[in-house]
């Protein structure tokens, strides 16, 4: 388990406009698809408080996005 956790640490991690770009997609659309997929790294505050909007960020680990590639064109096949 150990090892697992120091790979994941080391690993690359992309923001959404790095992904959007590698796969010529609109940012939004990176957002969106990796909303909810574990292993995404986010920081920040999803909940807005009393007239502010809620900002996250978001990493995603090479790990994530070869799965998300993975199953997504396996889809198209």
């Amino acid at each position: 388990m150990q090892q697992q956790q120091s790979v994941a640490s080391t690993e690359s991690h992309y923001t959404p406009e790095q992904v959007a770009e590698f796969w010529s997609l609109d940012t939004n659309s990176v957002r969106r698809i990796f909303r909810a997929e574990p292993g995404v790294l986010k920081f920040g505050n999803e909940k807005s408080t009393y007239q502010k909007r809620a900002y996250t960020t978001i990493r995603i680990p090479q790990s994530v996005l070869d799965r998300v590639y993975r199953r997504m064109t396996n889809r198209a096949a």
